[in-house]
């Protein structure tokens, strides 16, 4: 949601996922009652007994057809956030992609009602895209709302400052260094091992992924600021832009780390943290 160009990191990855869960649960709830409202005020089609299959497909259809389609709103949502004088584009962005994410909708729902229908031995006929269209601006607000509401739950606040005394314990090999978690600067992945950055020069190995010392040391204030870096936050002296909207991080006694580019909301919470 910060405009950023590049792929989507592992924090937004998981705002997509939940908005996908989200409109998983909307849509079974509000689909589940369209069938059996069509059923009930709907006697019959085109002559026939209205069959429980027709609307089932109908409302199914739509639904697999809205999920192909959200993710637009989600890249929209990326180029052109709302943002306090950047309205213009906004519009500009946001007007023409309703338009594609309808069309996605409708060309989808059309093609799988299709199939269904040739290999039930019968023939569906056309929709009426305008009046699809106007239903679909109502589900493209749905799932931006979503998405900003799930962008913003993330924006938590910095964690608390590590607690003096606090340690960790690293397992280097046969040995057990009990180190203070305010002596560890950086943590950086190293193939099957995580390799810290002690105040005191030491390099350690310890067996581990980056993303269980993430787990451990996050409540200390540790900001993951690449897919291979953790650093304390309160250990961090400079950032100095490097090119390509990457960034280096100098720590104390410098030490240096990268911050790539798809981390910028690491950024934002390495320049609000309070010093140590």
């Amino acid at each position: 949601m910060n405009g950023a160009s590049g792929g989507m990191n592992s924090t937004e990855w998981r705002v997509l996922g939940r908005v996908y869960a989200a409109l998983l649960l909307v849509l079974a709830v509000s689909d589940t009652a369209n069938v059996f409202s069509a059923l009930h005020d709907t006697t019959s089609f085109h002559g026939r007994p209205l069959t429980w299959w027709r609307p089932t497909v109908w409302e199914g259809s739509s639904a697999l057809g809205f999920l192909v389609a959200a993710p637009i709103v989600y890249v929209a949502l990326r180029l052109a956030p709302p943002r306090r004088g950047a309205w213009l584009r906004f519009a500009l962005i946001h007007i023409p992609t309703t338009v594609i994410f309808s069309g996605v909708h409708v060309f989808s729902m059309w093609m799988i009602r299709i199939a269904i229908y040739a290999a039930l031995g019968l023939k569906y006929g056309t929709l009426d895209y305008v009046y699809e269209y106007r239903k679909d601006l109502l589900g493209y607000l749905i799932v931006g709302g979503l998405v900003w509401m799930f962008s913003e739950l993330r924006r938590r606040p910095a964690p608390a400052a590590a607690r003096p005394g606090a340690v960790f314990d690293i397992k280097d090999g046969s040995k057990v260094i009990r180190a203070p978690v305010a002596d560890i600067l950086a943590v950086s992945s190293a193939g099957n091992y995580v390799e810290f950055v002690l105040a005191d020069g030491r390099r350690p190995l310890m067996r581990s992924t980056l993303s269980a010392a993430e787990a451990a040391l996050g409540p200390h204030r540790f900001v993951r600021i690449h897919r291979s870096w953790l650093v304390n936050a309160a250990k961090v002296r400079e950032i100095e832009a490097a090119g390509s909207g990457d960034f280096t991080v100098r720590l104390d006694g410098g030490a240096e780390a990268p911050l790539s580019r798809r981390f910028r909301d690491a950024l934002q919470c390495l320049r609000c943290a309070p010093e140590a």
